[in-house]
């Protein structure tokens, strides 16, 4: 059977179609007009993309240099942090607080679970000078409550830094009202382009706070970036062709709402939330178990099925329809699946991959499996959705 290649995976995503043409023709130099139109356009629709006033630089790094530029802009040596952390990339805060040599605070859960607020408030004592999150936890499928987190911050000397690298368009934030003062994007996410660029809004106590930060920082000085994306120029090279994808991203779905922006970014969260949604009882009706506590719209968790283990499910999957799922990270290698809603994935995406995975289940373990029984649930939760108007 002729078989298509598909990304199923929480980063990267499939890449939209004219995102690839507009890297294909960007044969722009960095420090010409032309370039600078593009770059002040694509920071003015990032600004209404995250929802907010504050000012918008991208660098050109994976979302992990905008993490440990969050770091090393925003704290001391010394300093004390709070960091969250019930997961791979929680963990990834972690070490850079550390390497930062910050008085690293640590609040860590199980993965698949989440922080109790008042287990939080207990440790933001007033010497606390930044807290530290993921707004998703891609490793395990959680979704962290960052309005409440956001509430208990306010008021307080210590700085809220989000890594929303995946809940960028697949939840919605308040990112100015709730008091967010970094949120951090990632070009392979919700915005449907190659790896390689990162993009932050910084609030402006936070630009205060890296007057008097002594850590050192060269490249991923923000302060640079913010003065000079003000001339519609990065401090360094730019990932130009990148700049270009994002802009036709951003352009699509503006299209996509008819002309407005944030309306096109409210469908984006939607279609993620509904497909989500629909997996979730696919897995359910298939009897698998759920792995999150609390689900998150950009990547559903399934347990493995007993006797089988979840790598053997990732290589089948693979191997019958070239398609690529993502197994569990770290401790939780062959324990769990992991299947995105992010970005340019649509309903059809979703019960492609439902009717893939019955497939290989039904392969690996045919006692255990009826085909049509995972299909049939995501398309009687898609059925109410348009019945009561919530489909996208």
């Amino acid at each position: 059977m002729f078989r298509k290649t598909r990304l199923f995976t929480p980063g990267p995503t499939p890449l939209l179609p004219a995102a690839q043409f507009a890297m294909a023709a960007a044969d722009l130099h960095h420090r010409t007009a032309e370039f600078r139109a593009l770059y002040l356009k694509v920071l003015a629709q990032l600004k209404v993309f995250i929802g907010t006033s504050n000012d918008v630089i991208t660098l050109s790094s994976s979302g992990t240099g905008a993490m440990e530029a969050a770091v090393s802009n925003l704290t001391s040596p010394g300093e004390k942090v709070l960091v969250l952390t019930a997961g791979k990339f929680g963990e990834r805060w972690v070490s850079l607080a550390k390497a930062f040599h910050c008085e690293t605070v640590v609040l860590s859960k199980p993965y698949g679970e989440t922080f109790p607020i008042d287990e939080v408030k207990a440790l933001l004592t007033p010497d606390v000078k930044a807290v530290f999150v993921q707004a998703t936890e891609t490793s395990t499928g959680v979704r962290h409550d960052v309005a409440a987190l956001a509430k208990l911050v306010k008021g307080t000397d210590a700085l809220l830094i989000v890594d929303a690298i995946t809940g960028l368009g697949t939840t919605n934030f308040n990112v100015d009202g709730d008091g967010i003062d970094v949120i951090i994007g990632g070009s392979q996410k919700a915005l449907m382009i190659p790896p390689g660029l990162a993009y932050m809004a910084v609030s402006e106590r936070a630009w205060a706070r890296m007057e008097t930060s002594k850590q050192p920082r060269y490249y991923f000085d923000l302060r640079k970036e913010r003065k000079s994306a003000a001339k519609g120029e990065s401090a360094y090279t730019p990932a130009v062709a990148l700049i270009a994808a994002l802009g036709a991203a951003l352009d699509y779905l503006e299209q996509q709402g008819g002309g407005d922006l944030a309306k096109g970014r409210d469908l984006l969260v939607a279609n993620a939330e509904l497909s989500a949604l629909c997996m979730r009882s696919a897995a359910k009706a298939l009897g698998l178990d759920l792995f999150s506590c609390a689900h998150s719209a950009a990547v559903t968790a399934v347990k493995a099925p007993q006797g089988i283990c979840s790598s053997d499910i990732v290589k089948g999957f693979k191997k019958e329809f070239a398609g690529v799922l993502s197994d569990g990270q770290g401790e939780m290698k062959g324990q769990i699946l992991r299947i995105a809603h992010i970005g340019f994935l649509d309903y059809l995406d979703c019960i492609a991959i439902i009717a893939g995975l019955e497939q290989v289940l039904a392969q690996l373990k045919p006692e255990g499996f009826q085909l049509g029984t995972g299909l049939r649930a995501a398309q009687l939760v898609y059925a109410e959705a348009r019945k009561s108007g919530g489909e996208q």
